[in-house]
């Protein structure tokens, strides 16, 4: 799948940018501090300062290893919510760069 943006881990969680054919902006994933419900989102995804979605640590079938899913709405994205995840960014030996994979719902 293809990556539709990049971002770096840092101390209060994830910042970079959102890439698209048609939309280009800051993205901050950062966690959810006020979290009360497992069903909650682990982290709150915010584009240009807006709040766009959330994500959730999930764990890897085959890999057992945690990773984050997103799952974000706006206008810009259209009628439906854009899913992606959090993973390593091909060719980077950055342990704290990562890639917004996208992950299609069809």
């Amino acid at each position: 799948m293809p990556a539709i943006g990049y971002v770096t881990r840092n101390e209060d969680g994830f910042k970079g940018q959102l890439r698209t054919l048609s939309i280009r902006t800051d993205v901050e994933i950062v966690p959810n501090r006020s979290k009360s419900h497992e069903s909650h989102p682990d982290y709150r995804v915010y584009c240009s300062g807006s709040e766009v979605g959330g994500g959730w640590i999930k764990t890897g079938e085959r890999s057992g290893k945690d990773y984050v899913s997103l799952s974000m709405a706006a206008p810009e994205f259209g009628p439906r919510k854009l899913y992606a995840n959090l993973g390593r960014a091909a060719g980077q030996d950055d342990e704290d760069a990562f890639a917004i994979i996208w992950n299609p719902a069809d």
